[in-house]
């Protein structure tokens, strides 16, 4: 039975673009201008992946930095739950081919 879920989407990417910010190196000096200490490579996943889960210090330290809230950084979805197809379920094989039941003989049956 599919249904829906609400799911989180991270806008920083877009968000920084809209402000002129476009490398993610760009962050790092002013989150620490404000007390938050990551190294590139951790601006880099945080601009590019959602972190799991998000600190606080660092979401207000980046609505300060970007002038936005946190609704603009997070953006609340609702998506459709598709339930994944099963093998051979009434679908098409490939063009005119369909799956054939296959018997395994062993040698000398």
């Amino acid at each position: 039975m599919a249904g829906n879920k609400m799911v989180a989407h991270w806008n920083l990417r877009q968000v920084m673009a809209e402000r002129g910010m476009f490398a993610t190196t760009d962050l790092v000096e002013p989150l620490h201008q404000r007390g938050v200490e990551l190294s590139r490579q951790m601006v880099h996943r945080v601009v590019t992946k959602a972190p799991q889960p998000i600190n606080m210090d660092l979401l207000a330290a980046l609505c300060d930095i970007l002038d936005c809230t946190p609704n603009d950084l997070i953006e609340m979805r609702v998506v459709e739950a598709v339930r994944p197809a099963v093998v051979n379920e009434a679908g098409p094989g490939i063009g005119d081919l369909r799956p054939v039941r296959v018997k395994v003989r062993r040698p000398g049956e």
